[in-house]
């Protein structure tokens, strides 16, 4: 077991402290002036005392539509980063209301199943999205929508309209956030995030990232995601940074960011294949961002290789983990001896989450031994929406139950063995894809690399390996099955090693095995 702190008697209660409010109007007060969202393309800034208006504005909307059916309203969005999206967010919470961001990567019947779970009151979408928009309002008749701009009766217009409004006080266990899971297994489900959890959500990754004022972190992954709403966008206005917005991953618009002086990007954010497509660009100039505290990934483990070069250029490529159950759970310290020795580690776990590597009987396992990874803390999510039956079943003893597999080592540094449900047996014993991944992405020929349990008529499963290429090059697949024999037991290595154009993956990074499997069965 390994905590940061003890977390027995931490004192969150449900008083009416900053736990319980946003932050923003905390930074409003201390530092009204500085600049607290600036949005690229086009350059339009905020200072805290204008964000924290403007929400109060937006939570005085909300409340004239809303007041009179009681707390706990959900308002769903549409939209892809902008700072509207999160004032809408700052203002739900303001009023009691619990915000729900969508995904806007989902097809329009998948957002019907996730709408129709959460039944939200109001959803706000951007005009490029108004014919779904509109079809999830008219789902119910007692459903609202209305568009972020471009009209009359839009929010911004609202927002203009208008007279600010205090906060209503709430504990610190209102729910405030519903962020739906992204659907490795096919079913999203409703994670519910208290005021309590998004606060030490934000307060681990502060600790873990260096977050302190004066940062500038800069976002292009989605709001609709853990990392983009609480690891970025929370924890940076909490500690009164300067958080710049980009509505989309584009690598030219990234790159100059990044290089750009007058912004002075310290902190940014990505899953492997976009660190992977910013080495490659032609305008990558890994010395115009020595300013970086490091690139922080999430999603998927890291190509020992892609850090090593990321190294040999003056910048820290780090890998964490953590989930929309918990927000960060652990992270690799920043020291350029830990990131270059230790490849396949996420690192030693955020100051507020306690761990514990647990056997199948319940008891904790030893060093160097896979066990599951369970999870207790204040950051940790109450459970899902409308689905009791799958929180009970996700906590023992007070524990969340991850569903994943890890080890520690004898330092405390952790590993990540695999999802427990992509675990395989071959021939009796137990094989994580993610080792044999990490195998083969350390050839320098592989880009990205998924392995799935197939079914074998001699070893009852074997593993499965689609493989992308790097570039422009052609990777053998009789050199990678010759790398897993090397440095692998021989029931771990694949059988079936595929070459593919793509790895299908959510919008957080991770490859979709579901669609794999599904794929597989259907060849």
């Amino acid at each position: 077991m390994h905590s940061g702190v003890d977390l027995s008697g931490f004192g969150l209660g449900n008083s009416y402290t900053l736990v319980a409010e946003d932050p923003v109007g905390y930074r409003a007060q201390v530092s009204p002036t500085r600049k607290a969202v600036h949005v690229l393309p086009g350059g339009y800034s905020l200072t805290f005392q204008e964000l924290d208006q403007r929400i109060s504005r937006c939570a005085a909307v909300l409340y004239e539509m809303f007041r009179f059916r009681g707390d706990h309203i959900r308002v769903a969005s549409l939209g892809r980063n902008s700072i509207d999206l999160l004032v809408l967010a700052f203002a739900c919470q303001r009023i009691r209301a619990i915000f729900v961001p969508l995904n806007w990567r989902l097809g329009a019947a998948e957002l019907e199943s996730i709408v129709a779970d959460c039944e939200p009151e109001l959803v706000v979408y951007e005009p490029e999205f108004e014919a779904v928009g509109k079809a999830l309002g008219a789902a119910s008749a007692k459903r609202a929508t209305i568009p972020f701009t471009g009209s009359e009766d839009s929010l911004d217009a609202r927002i203009a309209r208008a007279e600010p409004m205090k906060r209503l006080k709430a504990d610190a266990d209102t729910p405030s956030v519903l962020l739906y899971t992204s659907g490795t297994t096919g079913t999203p489900k409703g994670v519910i995030l208290t005021r309590k959890n998004l606060f030490c959500a934000a307060v681990n990754f502060s600790f873990v990232g260096e977050v302190v004022p004066g940062s500038v972190t800069f976002c292009d992954l989605p709001f609709f995601h853990t990392i983009g709403l609480v690891a970025i966008a929370r924890t940076t206005l909490m500690m009164g940074g300067t958080l710049v917005i980009s509505d989309r991953f584009v690598p030219e618009r990234t790159i100059s960011c990044l290089n750009d002086d007058d912004l002075g990007i310290t902190h940014y954010f990505a899953v492997p294949q976009m660190a992977s497509m910013l080495r490659d660009h032609p305008g990558f100039a890994p010395e115009r961002m020595r300013r970086l505290k490091a690139i922080f990934i999430g999603g998927a483990p890291l190509p020992p290789p892609l850090v090593e070069a990321y190294l040999k250029d003056g910048i820290a490529l780090v890998n964490g983990y953590g989930m929309s159950e918990a927000g960060t759970v652990m992270h690799m310290p920043l020291d350029e001896l830990a990131i270059a020795t230790r490849h396949g580690s996420v690192g030693f776990p955020a100051p507020l989450i306690e761990v514990r590597i647990s056997r199948d009987t319940g008891e904790e396992a030893e060093v160097d031994e896979v066990g599951e990874l369970w999870i207790r803390g204040p950051s940790v999510s109450p459970g899902y929406w409308n689905k009791p039956e799958l929180t009970q079943a996700a906590f023992t003893d007070g524990w969340f139950r991850t569903g994943d597999m890890a080890r520690r080592d004898s330092d405390g540094f952790y590993m990540l063995a695999d999802r427990l449900k992509d675990m395989y047996i071959s021939g009796g014993e137990n094989v994580y894809p993610a080792e044999v991944e990490a195998v083969i992405a350390g050839h320098s020929d592989v880009a990205e690399v998924a392995v799935i349990g197939v079914a074998d008529d001699r070893w009852g499963e074997t593993g499965a390996a689609f493989v992308v290429s790097r570039g422009g090059s052609s990777v053998d697949p009789a050199q990678l099955q010759a790398l897993c024999k090397a440095r692998l037991a021989t029931f771990k290595c694949p059988s079936h090693i595929l070459i593919v154009d793509s790895i299908p993956r959510n919008a957080a990074g991770k490859p979709l095995k579901h669609v794999l499997r599904q794929n597989w069965r259907a060849a």
